[in-house]
């Protein structure tokens, strides 16, 4: 799906990491919520509330998920993490993401 129709913007960006990890909120109208952002190059740990399916758009990037040695993505690419969780990412390349947040 290359765009989304029928959604709810939140103006406020979510900003990580000094500005180097940026998001915007959509929220759809049966209550699902994604994530549209962009990671500059180096290195992060993300923690999860909620499941997550992390769509890598483009991008260069390493990942390693709890349990799991690192792997190398080619985008474009999916992976998973479960509630509860933290994850490690190396960013090569600048890179666009989309997660959507599993409840």
């Amino acid at each position: 799906m290359d765009k989304f129709e029928n959604v709810t913007a939140i103006k406020a960006a979510n900003i990580y990491y000094d500005g180097k990890v940026t998001s915007r909120t959509l929220e759809f109208s049966d209550g699902s919520i994604k994530s549209l952002g962009i990671m500059l190059p180096g290195e992060y740990t993300f923690g999860t509330d909620s499941a997550e399916i992390m769509e890598i758009l483009s991008g260069e990037l390493d990942v390693k998920l709890p349990g799991e040695e690192w792997k190398t993505l080619h985008t474009p690419e999916t992976f998973n993490v479960p509630a509860n969780a933290s994850f490690d990412l190396k960013i090569k390349k600048v890179t666009d993401y989309c997660c959507s947040y599993i409840k």
